[in-house]
């Protein structure tokens, strides 16, 4: 953690934040983040530190103040003891030196009233996703006071989103105008200490799909384009002496995950008891890597992988570093599609610890017409990596097995 002028504490993740001179400044992700306090702590900051400094705090809409973020601020000035600076108003908030926060809607402004608020040194967007793109086009340039800047937050809700694209587009990549930081639960060091905590843990584990984009911050997805609704997260257990194995392997490049997979079959049940994944691996960190996906250490060395075949020099460096039981997968036409049906036949029951595999399963789907919002019978070529490594896994049903000792 890191502190402010005013003894503000700030995450690591967000210091980039306070160093940055870009002008947009975007923080993405899902509730419990500390988005919304961050960048009101740093508002007020800002208004002590810059005389006459003003502020505009906005939304879409903005039915009445109980629905702006007039109330947090109110409980952060109480919160720092800055009752003495900050004179707060029914409708606004004085700030020191003749400065200014006000609260507004978007919908309420036309082009010609939002030139009320060219003088502004701050724009705070609150729930940005929810800001249409006519409402951006008139906010943005009017926003244009000398080293004025534009903050957003937002839970995304789909990429096409206006606020959404402009900082997560491809054209904002490299642009040093423009930073954004995604901010998630794991990243706020006092969410396990919250009343949301327990409701974080309901949905990871009832509800795959509303934790994805409530808690981790991802896209709303058209729940008829998912490929897998045939599974659940629950404790998995270590398998029992003869229970048979069936682990598969995915290897990652330089943006791309490194995937182990250990997985058990009971019945028409497939259990995924653990997961080793990290992107960046370097071939020869992979036998790490995948020594630690248990506690025995030795025991994944003597179970038979299935691993993807495109990569046969990792395979041959895996062999070179105990995993004899190591080999290529099988691939032709139609592999793929098999392999996803195959895996569809089976219930499916994931750990809570496997969190990519879980993400993978909430996200894979079909691809969807543009023109027609039907959901094709085309794979989407994402959010695969874990899904190839599954496939693996289980091609070798009825050839050689193995049994927990």
């Amino acid at each position: 953690m890191q502190e402010t002028t005013l003894d503000m504490p700030v995450p690591r993740k967000l210091v980039p934040f306070l160093d940055s001179r870009a002008r947009y400044k975007g923080l993405y992700g899902g509730r419990g983040s500390i988005k919304s306090h961050f960048l009101a702590e740093r508002a007020l900051e800002n208004s002590i530190c810059n005389p006459g400094y003003r502020v505009v705090c906005i939304r879409e809409v903005q039915k009445s103040l109980e629905h702006s973020s007039k109330m947090l601020l109110e409980d952060k000035i109480k919160h720092y003891g800055l009752g003495q600076m900050f004179n707060v108003r029914d409708s606004w908030i004085e700030g020191p030196n003749d400065g200014l926060i006000i609260f507004q809607g978007m919908q309420n402004h036309t082009a010609d009233s939002i030139k009320s608020l060219e003088g502004f040194d701050l724009a705070l967007i609150e729930e940005a996703q929810r800001i249409s793109q006519g409402s951006w086009d008139l906010l943005y340039p009017t926003i244009r006071k000398p080293n004025s800047e534009i903050w957003a937050a937002w839970n995304p809700a789909q990429p096409t989103d206006p606020v959404d694209k402009f900082f997560r587009g491809p054209e904002s990549k490299g642009d040093p105008d423009i930073l954004s930081i995604e901010m998630n639960w794991r990243d706020n060091p006092f969410f396990k200490q919250t009343a949301m905590y327990k409701d974080m843990l309901r949905d990871f584990r009832r509800d795959p799909d509303k934790y994805k984009h409530i808690w981790g911050g991802g896209y709303k997805i058209n729940s008829e384009a998912r490929v897998f609704n045939n599974w659940k997260i629950d404790d998995v257990k270590r398998p029992a002496r003869g229970i048979m194995l069936y682990c598969g392997a995915d290897w990652g490049f330089s943006v791309d995950p490194t995937v182990l997979i250990v997985t058990y079959i009971i019945g028409k049940t497939l259990y995924v008891w653990r997961e080793a994944y990290a992107v960046g691996c370097e071939i020869k960190d992979t036998p790490t890597l995948f020594d630690n996906v248990t506690d025995k250490k030795e025991e994944i060395r003597v179970w038979p992988i299935t691993a993807d075949s495109a990569r046969p020099e990792t395979i041959s460096h895996m062999k070179n570093h105990g995993y004899r039981r190591i080999r290529p997968s099988r691939k032709g036409p139609g592999s793929v599609e098999e392999g996803i049906n195959f895996l569809k036949d089976y219930d499916i029951i994931v750990d809570p610890s496997c969190v990519n595999t879980i993400d993978e399963l909430t996200m894979f789907s079909f691809k969807v017409d543009k023109q027609t919002a039907l959901v094709t019978s085309v794979l989407e070529d994402k959010k695969n990596h874990v899904i190839d490594a599954l496939r693996y896994a289980v091609e070798p049903l009825r050839g050689p097995k193995v049994r927990v000792a």
